[in-house]
């Protein structure tokens, strides 16, 4: 084979098996030896935790300035030990009961698909206390975390979500926050919605669908508000007592709950 052939071949057909051999790898270990298909652990883990907790009970809610969040984090870190596709919402018992506190009578703000407006509208709870305005919550929003699949340092490359396994170290986490905001929510329960969502306002498979509602304490609720919100300029897909929403509303009334819907809510 003359010089000219041999560097021919190299011209033509090596960059067609860098891309076979790429694509190969992305199916086998993901973008840059993902192994999984989430955010692998947040940068700095141990410092925000700590942060956060320090701030909410400094400044957020001053009264809970004797809480240790040294042993907050000593509770939390423990899944941080076990397989990433083996963590129980269980696994956040010690550190729920640590971090829970009181949450004020008709402040609970639940949602689905609008994560960043509940987070602007309660307002760092002086207008309401959604989930991440609760301490539990506060010091893992927006977090990602997980231990190596086989081995003991922490995953920054990407961590599992409910597409890989269902008991993952973050959504176990959130099951459980849930469960627990759930229960101590009382007087009026708010929940807003997200009408321009193209798969529905209401998932009927959900955090709020199967770990928040089933957790309710019917004895200290008073009525359920449902807003459901829709995106400046988007699609209106649902408004009160359609789809999905109605959906809802149904199943409230047979739990027995008195509920009411409202569009858009300002």
């Amino acid at each position: 084979m003359s010089l000219f052939n041999v560097n021919l071949f190299f011209l033509l057909f090596l960059p067609a098996l860098f891309i076979v051999a790429l694509i190969i790898s992305k199916k086998t270990f993901g973008i840059c030896g993902a192994q999984w298909s989430g955010k692998g652990t947040s940068q700095r883990l141990q410092s925000i935790f700590l942060g956060r907790c320090a701030e909410y009970c400094s400044l957020v809610s001053p009264e809970l300035r004797d809480k240790n969040c040294t042993a907050m984090w000593e509770a939390f870190k423990v899944v941080l030990d076990k397989d990433p596709c083996s963590v129980l919402p269980s696994d956040y018992d010690l550190f729920i009961n640590l971090s829970r506190h009181s949450i004020p009578r008709d402040k609970s703000l639940f949602w689905e698909n609008n994560h960043l407006l509940v987070t602007s509208y309660s307002e760092n709870t002086r207008r309401f206390t959604s989930l991440s305005d609760v301490l539990y919550g506060r010091v893992a929003d927006f977090l990602s975390w997980c231990r190596q699949k086989n081995g003991s340092g922490l995953d920054y490359q990407s961590c599992p979500t409910s597409e890989d396994c269902e008991n993952n170290p973050v959504d176990s986490f959130w099951k459980r926050a849930s469960i627990q905001y759930s229960r101590d929510s009382s007087g009026v329960i708010y929940v807003m919605l997200n009408g321009s969502e193209p798969t529905g306002a209401y998932p009927v498979k959900g955090f709020f669908a199967d770990f928040e509602i089933p957790y309710f304490q019917k004895d200290k609720i008073t009525r359920i508000e449902i807003w459901v919100m829709h995106e400046i300029g988007g699609t209106n897909v649902e408004s009160c007592g359609e789809g999905s929403v109605k959906i809802l509303e149904e199943r409230l009334q047979a739990m027995g709950f008195q509920s009411s819907c409202m569009d858009d809510y300002l």
